[in-house]
């Protein structure tokens, strides 16, 4: 007999890229992140808000083990992505973030040529067989990095020498050239001019339809305009977790809405 509801219960999980249950996180004695549960889905924009450290990068660090590298974080619960436990002792986290990249708050490129900032990734995962494997991916991930066509004619120029929004468009690059499945982006505009912004928001619209992507944000303008789910965290709690356009226009939580009128923050 046809049964609706389970199919779409199946359909429901398939879009669910990451989930996380209970998850807490402890610096030393310090309760950073407490009890946070949240489902992201693929191939769409997440956005991150909150009052200046109430958790949100900390989080985001759980997703690819960043935190793993502070001796002194410790991380309960479970993560899941595509439903397998990232903090199983069978990952080898460095495989782990080539699958979920990360970009951070300031433009970090390799003191190397452009084009070894893009090939480093594909080398140490051996996902390049040759030099013309290379020079494929290469182009491909600066594409989509949206920065191919002002640096096709000085690929063996230094990374560093970009302008920082560009540098910034070169390390999204990088994120994608070993081929992630979710991109993470902590603050990857708040070093940046309006002009270098807008193009990395640009971007961003773009990327969301290969990957699944989850940006940290202290610009409620920045959360509207790129996300559709937005995670609302305060205290280290995560209040509220919805659309964007219920979270900016009409939030369950009166914390939320407090945040989003600019009466805490």
């Amino acid at each position: 007999m046809y049964d609706a509801p389970k199919l779409e219960t199946a359909l429901d999980q398939q879009d669910i890229k990451i989930s996380a249950d209970k998850v807490q996180v402890y610096y030393g004695e310090t309760h950073a992140i407490k009890d946070v549960s949240v489902e992201i889905e693929d191939k769409t924009v997440t956005a991150f808000i909150g009052p200046s450290g109430c958790g949100k990068s900390t989080f985001l660090r759980t997703l690819n083990r960043m935190n793993d590298t502070i001796d002194i974080c410790r991380v309960q619960g479970n993560i899941l992505l595509d439903g397998e436990d990232i903090y199983h002792a069978k990952v080898d986290p460095v495989q782990l973030r080539a699958k979920v990249g990360m970009v951070f708050q300031k433009p970090n490129p390799f003191p190397k040529s452009i084009y070894d900032n893009i090939a480093y990734g594909p080398r140490i995962h051996g996902l390049a067989n040759s030099k013309a494997d290379l020079d494929v991916i290469v182009e491909k991930s600066l594409r989509r990095g949206a920065i191919w066509d002002e640096v096709k004619d000085r690929l063996h120029a230094p990374g560093t020498g970009l302008s920082g929004g560009q540098q910034q468009r070169l390390c999204i690059a990088r994120a994608v050239a070993t081929e992630p499945e979710v991109l993470l982006m902590d603050e990857p505009c708040s070093a940046l001019d309006p002009i270098a912004t807008a193009q990395v928001e640009e971007l961003i619209d773009e990327l969301r339809k290969n990957y699944s992507v989850v940006i940290v944000t202290h610009s409620m303008q920045q959360a509207a305009r790129v996300s559709q789910k937005t995670a609302f965290f305060h205290l280290g709690n995560l209040v509220e977790y919805d659309d964007t356009s219920k979270i900016f226009t009409n939030p369950s939580d009166e914390r939320t809405e407090s945040y989003i009128t600019g009466r805490i923050g």
